[in-house]
């Protein structure tokens, strides 16, 4: 029997600025039974350092998601006639307690898989990301990860905290959650403690790519030798917005200057199509510090390009 795939509500059908507040006004759902691929939000911003205000980035994100259209004019995707997808709402955080929060992201995503849906997560710090990783290793096993981010987020502790969005990947790390030889931290850069700060994930094995490396060149080579690389190993993208240089997007917690440009950032998501992607994110938007909401717009289109991504959409290009 055919099934009927939802679709986002379209301009001529309602005007851009009315209809639902979902990602792409897409349909709502309770939950992910029956879908293929999903968008849902975390609103936090319990573990950040610096600005706060990730914790509206969700619904800041949806709501500049109203101009995407269902079809990717550059890749030929159209992942709306190939994939059921929704928009099932938000994990319900405690905002009084990181910790009790990533169990309770754990076991969201946990439900959230067990009906084999791929996540697409609106982040919220990027905390967000370890309980994410421990959910898809119960799923998957280790999975490989591209991680794009102007920071490596290894840190052990920050103010003598193990829990914080600067050690989500040295949490997922010791958790067992990643394939080591298949780790690509793409984008760090700015100041640091020490000349080994980006090296604690080299000696784990993980691919450490500093901005300057990135610095006035297409990074599709960069991503051809990743897919290559990663091979068939089920992979997880956590994209931090604030890889991209604050010129592109201000609107974040902790900006580092001479970052990747949004045709870069394209390039990355873009290169992921053709892996086993099981679930990707987008964090630290926050929109106080976003007044022309163009960091929101940026992050929306992003996420709309991980799920032209996604296995079992076909590309014309």
């Amino acid at each position: 029997m055919t099934r009927t795939l939802n679709q986002p509500l379209g301009g001529d059908t309602m005007p851009r600025t009315g209809g639902p507040g979902t990602m792409m006004r897409l349909p709502a759902a309770e939950s992910a039974a029956g879908l293929d691929a999903c968008f849902l939000g975390i609103p936090m911003d319990i573990g950040t350092s610096n600005r706060p205000g990730t914790r509206l980035g969700p619904r800041q994100i949806r709501d500049e998601s109203r101009m995407i259209r269902p079809y990717n004019m550059a890749t030929g995707a159209a992942p709306f006639d190939h994939l059921q997808v929704a928009d099932i709402g938000d994990v319900p955080i405690n905002l009084y307690d990181l910790k009790k929060s990533v169990e309770i992201i754990a076991q969201h995503y946990r439900e959230v898989l067990s009906h084999d849906a791929i996540p697409l997560t609106l982040g919220g710090d990027h905390t967000l990301t370890w309980p994410i990783l421990r959910a898809m290793a119960a799923k998957h096993g280790p999975v490989a990860l591209i991680h794009v981010d102007a920071h490596s987020d290894t840190n052990d502790t920050m103010f003598g905290e193990k829990v914080a969005h600067g050690c989500p990947f040295r949490r997922a790390w010791e958790e067992g959650c990643l394939i080591n030889d298949k780790v690509f931290q793409i984008g760090l850069r700015g100041s640091g403690y020490s000349r080994e700060e980006f090296d604690w994930g080299r000696k784990q094995g993980w691919s450490c790519i500093q901005a300057e490396e990135c610095w006035h060149k297409s990074l599709t080579p960069l991503m051809a030798e990743i897919r290559e690389k990663i091979g068939n190993a089920p992979v997880y993208l956590s994209y931090d917005i604030d890889s991209l240089d604050p010129a592109f997007a201000p609107g974040t917690g902790t900006v580092e200057v001479g970052g990747l440009t949004t045709m870069q950032g394209l390039e990355i998501i873009r290169g992921t199509a053709g892996l086993n992607l099981v679930g990707g994110d987008l964090v630290e938007v926050s929109p106080p510090y976003d007044p022309t909401g163009n960091t929101a717009v940026i992050a929306a289109n992003f996420l709309f390009e991980m799920l032209c991504a996604l296995p079992g959409v076909s590309r014309l290009r």
